[in-house]
């Protein structure tokens, strides 16, 4: 028997695909454009917006003779043991392939924003914390891990990572972005792909584009972002995710920018995306993002309209589960509505991924791995260096941290003795489980209660809840002030319950109106200081919070950005000194609640200033963070200050650890724009290096800065690197400035392309011992 050329390896994967294609039905071909969610609850909370309304009945065993394009969140919708899930996808994938002509399996996806989301598996730190780290290649490896763990359980795709730049920290969804700048996204995001993808792993970046700015911190609101800060902020972490990270699919976001819905605008998923960016792999639909085009939307009046609308764009993928790619589409296109061109064109998309993930080989099998482990001793040590590295140590004035080992502390607060405060609304058991209350969490997750207790047996700990996270009863309040009062210090842990659409304070939907903390915190907090007893503010959050209203009056402030299953005893850690904090802010933490949007990405009129009464300045800027031990940086050295819009500029310094114990030092490179043919920042960053060093430990680090790095949009639209003035700012923080290099950039104005450069290159070019 002869064996069809779409089945033979050896031939070029377009060539296979081409043959297939050929030979295809239009029901067959539209088959690889959907998913199907078995098991999707379409009563009650769901964990996509408006799910209940947007999920449609359909016959499995009618549906798979045809083909399929993908399953959905096998894992991720209800509880169940990895082992048997995996067998249950197994099983599944069996029936799909005998079911249809060709015998194609699906592409399996699920969610992967915090580890993978599924019942047993490691509970990751959230993406801010990945920022608050300044460390890719920790997060790479993470990546790397949560890719194994997926393709262990037959998943092919990863709906992450999430590379929306925050715009305004009200919002949810801010625990599931890397922070509000757009190259410490995009750094950070890059190397999350390329670890979820060198274990072949489909890595999905979303939302594209805007999704963060929507107007009032609204989930879905309308984005009025301008040209400029849509191309030099919101696009700049997507295109080196591309570049860079090498990521095969890409989400369409809900949102529309200037009246035009992401999911519907060609602009953006075709022109952008595969004209200019080159973009070869496949663009699918956000949760019922295509029928909303519809529904909510109303640029469509029908399900065959959306569809439409959506394939001119360039969405190839309805994803969670057919509605209008299905039988609306398969109409329109015998009647004549719809070109089968748009059908085959996102069919060959899907297929040639497909072949890339060797689901058209002869051989491909289903059968999961043996056995699972989901949360392996390794995973937990990884999660637990990432929390450690995330901590971030706002303010310790007078040195009160680390604690006395024998104090007598009293803990207070709503988060301290709850295992789900250390998770974001996309770790499984915040995700799902709550619908599930009988089921167990499936993981270890220490509270900060129980890793301080063990982390300091020697010292008496109490404890009082004072309030809950989101409850206005302030009865709790005379426990714990009458348990502050009895204690050396106060250790208060205040914070978010992340959940989905207002069933949190942080999380998708979960949106605020000001930077207050959430429910009664702030007032206990006012009666915990009111004490005297010096009171340390732990903050385990999903978004910055103002804090200026205790500015000057605690001992100490940490904050930690839903660091995961190992939270507990990282944070804990960093609490007895046997952790020495390193984190750094991604965000900027606001002095008042009010006020926003506002993050550090402004121009002058943006800044404080005498035109208005209000000033936005932060109480902590981003890039902050502080640690046990102390630092030196001295011996800057640059070429020469002169360079040409296409020419280079090196700046080295020598960093050492001047303290008594070993720590982490992160220096960061800024870039002020005195003078442009537009507004700029006032600062951004463009480069970043973390240092760990021993005690007296020195390391030499060189910044590449190439010119490209100062480009921007001009009046025209157009990316441009102009001559003038430059400086180059090596820092802590944005406001924390150690050494300024002035540069002169001289000659033509020069437009740059889609080979521009992204990247400042760092290297520790020497490593110097105690002395």
């Amino acid at each position: 028997m002869t064996t069809a050329s779409w089945r033979d390896p050896a031939l070029p994967a377009a060539a296979r695909v081409d043959d297939l294609l050929a030979r295809m039905t239009l029901e067959e071909k539209t088959a690889q454009l959907y998913g199907v969610w078995v098991g999707a609850d379409t009563d009650g909370d769901g964990v996509a917006p408006l799910q209940s309304e947007m999920t449609s009945a359909y016959d499995w065993d009618e549906l798979i003779t045809h083909g399929l394009g993908q399953l959905t969140r096998s894992f991720g919708t209800a509880p169940v043991d990895p082992a048997l899930g995996a067998q249950a996808l197994a099983r599944a994938q069996r029936r799909i392939t005998a079911a249809g002509r060709f015998g194609i399996p699906a592409v399996a996806h699920e969610e992967c924003l915090a580890g993978f989301t599924t019942w047993g598996a490691t509970a990751y730190p959230v993406p801010l914390a990945w920022g608050a780290s300044f460390d890719p290649p920790l997060v790479e490896e993470m990546g790397r891990r949560i890719g194994r763990d997926l393709r262990a359980a037959g998943v092919h795709q990863g709906l992450a990572p999430v590379l929306d730049v925050v715009r305004d920290p009200r919002w949810g969804r801010v625990e599931e972005t890397i922070g509000e700048d757009p190259y410490l996204v995009g750094t950070v995001g890059s190397a999350y792909v390329r670890g979820l993808e060198s274990a072949g792993v489909v890595a999905t970046l979303k939302h594209f584009a805007g999704y963060a700015s929507s107007a009032g911190a609204r989930n879905l609101a309308p984005v009025r972002a301008g040209v400029r800060e849509f191309a030099d902020v919101t696009l700049v972490p997507f295109e080196m995710a591309l570049r860079e990270g090498g990521a095969r699919s890409v989400m369409a976001a809900y949102t529309d920018t200037d009246g035009v819905p992401a999911s519907g605008d060609p602009g953006l998923l075709t022109q952008l995306l595969r004209d200019t960016w080159q973009f070869e792999g496949t663009v699918v639909a956000d949760y019922f993002g295509i029928g909303f085009l519809q529904t909510l939307h109303r640029v469509a009046g029908t399900p065959a309209e959306a569809a439409h609308t959506a394939l001119v764009a360039g969405i190839d993928v309805e994803l969670p589960t057919l509605k209008c790619y299905g039988t609306p589409l398969l109409d329109a296109v015998r009647d004549g509505t719809v070109p089968e061109a748009l059908i085959d064109r996102a069919a060959r998309r899907v297929l040639l991924q497909k072949c890339a993930l060797g689901l058209l080989d002869e051989d491909w099998s289903p059968e999961p791995a043996a056995p699972i482990d989901l949360d392996s001793t390794a995973n937990r040590a990884l999660a637990r260096q990432l929390a450690e590295e995330s901590v971030v140590l706002l303010d310790n004035p007078d040195g009160l941290l680390p604690l006395s080992p024998d104090a007598r502390i009293a803990v207070v607060g709503p988060r301290a003795a709850d295992a789900l405060a250390m998770l974001g609304c996309y770790s499984f058991p915040s995700h799902v489980l709550p619908r599930h209350p009988e089921v167990p969490l499936g993981i270890d997750i220490p509270t900060l209660l129980d890793s301080l207790r063990a982390e300091l047996p020697d010292a008496k700990v109490t404890f009082a809840e004072g309030c809950a996270v989101s409850d206005p009863d302030p009865a709790g309040f005379a426990e714990a002030v009458a348990r502050t009062a009895e204690a050396d210090v106060c250790v208060a842990v205040l914070g978010d319950r992340a959940g989905l659409f207002g069933r949190g304070t942080s999380g998708e939907g979960c949106d605020v109106t000001d930077l207050r903390l959430p429910g009664v915190q702030g007032a206990l907090l006012d009666a915990l200081v009111a004490t005297g007893v010096p009171v340390v503010l732990v903050l385990l959050t999903g978004r910055p919070y103002a804090l200026g209203r205790w500015d000057g009056r605690l001992a100490a402030v940490v904050q930690a950005f839903f660091p995961g299953e190992e939270g507990g005893p990282a944070v804990a850690g960093v609490l007895s000194g046997r952790v020495n904090p390193s984190g750094r802010l991604p965000v900027s933490v606001p002095r008042l609640p009010g006020g926003q949007p506002w993050t550090y990405l402004q121009p002058p009129l943006g800044l404080a200033g005498e035109v208005s009464n209000l000033d936005p300045t932060p109480l902590f800027p981003f890039g902050h963070g502080t640690s046990y031990t102390t630092f030196c940086w001295n011996d800057v050295e640059g070429t020469d200050p002169e360079i040409g819009t296409d020419g280079s500029y090196e700046v080295a310094l020598t960093v050492r650890n001047t303290g008594e114990r070993a720590g982490a030092e992160v220096v960061q490179l800024y870039l002020h724009d005195p003078v442009a043919s537009v507004t700029r920042p006032d600062v951004r960053l463009i480069g970043y290096r973390r240092l760990a060093l021993g005690p007296g430990e020195a390391a030499r680090v060189r910044f590449t800065f190439h010119a490209d790095l100062s480009a921007f949009t001009d009046r025209t639209g157009t990316r441009v690197v102009e001559p003038g003035a430059l400086e180059l700012r090596l820092a802590a923080s944005t406001t924390d400035v150690r050494h300024t290099s002035h540069l002169t950039v001289t000659g033509p104005v020069r437009q740059l392309g889609p080979d521009r450069r992204l990247l400042c290159e760092t290297e520790v070019t020497e490593v110097l011992g105690a002395g």
